[in-house]
């Protein structure tokens, strides 16, 4: 099969990815291998791409956001069957005998794996998941539209329950990439009024189009005080900015798995008054299960931006320089 595989990590400007020959894998006992349709583009993609996060594997095939059909099984596998849809995500597996996961907190197992970074990805033909691990996903929903929801969607989630929004509060998101705008929409559903403070202008044209109250720059202060704020961007500057937004006992949710350095923090405007700050590991099976049923239940929909999967490099690049609104996708054009 083809594949795009991390070369070398270095910035997406140089290449890291390198399109290659490989074998199909094969599922183990408990695995099954997809044949992938088509495989959402995030960030943290681009994180491995570039070695922000450290190297797990060498020569590993990113993307962890996969919509593919079933095409083999181990022997040890029951319930699912050739031609089931399934989904692939971020967490791969986890040891489920360690105190994290006996208190129903898989996400922060020691063991974690992650596809895309310990084991290969979506970037390719074909890719294998644990069983206990893969989604099985509605029938009437189209590839393209799922995608996203599969990390952005699932991460976002989790962000936003993190971010303890109080019933028909005010709600701050920071970046408004593919997670932020399906996390909006979950929010405005269930009554909230959203601000959203971000870089590109036409991320702050979808925004307002989703239907948030406001939308300015990342920078900007918003025009109310808020309950809640997510920060999406990579850029730990914004921390004391989203701070400082925030209301008497606020909190503020760091949505991803790497941040650049914050500057030093000033106790009195930035933390006084019961301000919390949380970090969001991952998330659970449980979280996954749980946001699908709320998308499905909201027509929460992904805006998407359609790559032929030959062009992944290409893509990342674009979500570096902010080309796009919403989520790109890579669709299967290679079998």
């Amino acid at each position: 099969m083809r594949a795009w595989a991390v070369a070398g990590p270095r910035p997406v400007e140089e290449g890291p990815l390198r399109f290659t020959q490989k074998p199909v894998p094969v599922p183990g006992d408990d695995e099954l291998l997809v044949h992938v349709r088509a495989c959402g583009v995030c960030r943290t993609d681009l994180h491995v791409a570039e070695g922000d996060l450290p190297v797990h594997r060498a020569g590993v095939v990113p993307g962890h956001e996969v919509v593919g059909v079933v095409a083999g099984r181990g022997r040890a596998v029951s319930g699912f069957e050739p031609g089931d849809r399934v989904g692939v995500a971020w967490l791969r597996s986890t040891d489920g005998v360690c105190a994290y996961c006996a208190r129903g907190a898989e996400n922060l197992c020691p063991a974690s794996r992650y596809t895309g970074w310990d084991a290969d990805g979506g970037y390719a033909e074909y890719t294998t998941v644990p069983a206990a691990f893969a989604y099985p996903l509605p029938g009437e929903v189209d590839d393209v539209a799922l995608a996203p929801l599969l990390c952005a969607g699932i991460i976002g989630h989790r962000a936003l329950r993190r971010a303890s929004l109080p019933p028909g509060g005010r709600l701050g998101l920071y970046g408004f990439g593919g997670s932020a705008h399906l996390c909006a929409q979950v929010a405005l559903a269930q009554g909230a009024t959203v601000h959203v403070m971000t870089r590109g202008e036409a991320s702050r044209r979808l925004a307002l189009e989703l239907g948030a109250a406001s939308a300015q720059d990342a920078y900007a202060s918003p025009p109310e005080p808020l309950d809640s704020a997510i920060l999406f961007a990579p850029v730990g500057d914004l921390v004391p900015v989203a701070l400082r937004a925030l209301d008497r006992g606020g909190v503020l949710s760091v949505a991803g798995i790497h941040l650049s350095d914050t500057p030093p923090l000033h106790y009195a405007s930035e933390l006084f008054y019961e301000k919390e700050l949380r970090s969001v590991t991952s998330n659970t099976r449980e979280d996954g299960r749980e946001f699908l049923a709320l998308a499905a239940r909201h027509g929460v929909r992904a805006t998407t931006h359609l790559y032929p999967l030959s062009e992944a490099q290409q893509a990342l690049r674009d979500l570096k320089a902010g080309r796009f609104d919403g989520a790109a996708v890579l669709v299967n054009d290679l079998s």
